[in-house]
């Protein structure tokens, strides 16, 4: 005999709908949360970060950093609206951009925000006269000198340079703690069999976290090609700390950090099978040997 439905039975708790209407509120003050914000404009709201967003908008951060030049990310401030490109959109370093007409965009509106004149965009875009700009279409932007608007930002595709000598490592890089609790150095730092200086590659566990070897400042949280997800921290006396081959970001740009803050969880390196951090460190952005400073 087939059993009589339970009266309610099927439908949610009144208490349960309740929760339910007041979490879609909460989440309605705060739209980025709910869809990608690629391609359009972004109000900052209390705790956003540019590297939270560029990961909400799927795109590299120093690509939102370049889309905004002037804005700095760490001191964003409530209410400060900025520009997230969308994935058709790019920034090479020495231009020329590939820009998305926004409503209400003109050439001369489009320089100013990248520091170059009308005159210049229109000479790039012959075949897209000024007073025939669409929605939605793409056109490129030259920079001055072709240089990149500057962010203080690091700059994945920069092109390669020069560095000048730092000078010996400073006295107060000394008896910083490993970056792992567990590991086993895989490959040490130096030359390989062709010549070319390796990093210090670092064997652990699944589930092990990189933590910062010293306090300092996230300059860099974000994903670069074939290294994964990598953290940059730059420390006193012009050194900076390099933790790359991770599988999930802790930390956004712009954050302060402690010695032993966690930086990000290591993955599984696929060349290798084994989860890898791959650690450098550096003195006015040369590389150095990690076991002369680290106890």
């Amino acid at each position: 005999m087939a059993q009589r439905p339970v009266a309610g039975q099927g439908r949610p708790p009144r208490l349960a709908l309740i929760l339910l209407l007041a979490l879609l509120a909460g989440c309605a003050g705060h739209s980025p949360t709910l869809r990608s914000p690629a391609g359009n404009w972004v109000t900052i709201q209390r705790g956003d970060t540019l590297g939270a967003i560029a990961r909400r908008a799927d795109i590299p951060l120093v690509r939102l950093r370049r889309f905004n030049p002037g804005v700095d990310p760490r001191g964003l401030a409530v209410g400060q609206r900025i520009l997230v490109p969308s994935r058709r959109e790019r920034a090479p370093s020495g231009g020329p951009y590939r820009y998305q007409v926004r409503p209400g965009d003109t050439y001369s509106g489009i320089a100013r925000r990248f520091g170059t004149t009308a005159g210049r965009i229109a000479a790039a875009n012959p075949d897209t006269p000024a007073n025939a700009l669409r929605v939605g279409q793409l056109v490129r932007v030259p920079l001055n000198g072709g240089r990149a608007p500057t962010t203080g930002g690091a700059s994945a595709d920069a092109a390669p340079r020069r560095l000048p000598d730092p000078g010996p490592v400073p006295g107060g890089a000394r008896d910083w703690p490993w970056p792992l609790a567990d590991y086993r150095v895989a490959r040490r730092f130096g030359k390989d069999d062709r010549g070319t200086l390796q990093p210090m590659l670092l064997a652990t566990e699944s589930g092990a976290r990189a933590r910062a070897v010293a306090d300092g400042e996230v300059r860099f949280a974000d994903s670069m090609r074939q290294l994964g997800r990598v953290v940059i921290v730059h420390h006193a006396d012009n050194l900076q700390s390099v933790y790359a081959l991770c599988d999930a970001l802790l930390v956004d740009g712009g954050q302060r950090v402690a010695a032993g803050t966690p930086l990000c969880e290591v993955g599984r390196h696929a060349a290798t099978g084994r989860f890898d951090l791959l650690f450098d460190l550096r003195h006015g952005g040369k590389p150095i040997d990690p076991e002369t400073v680290l106890r």
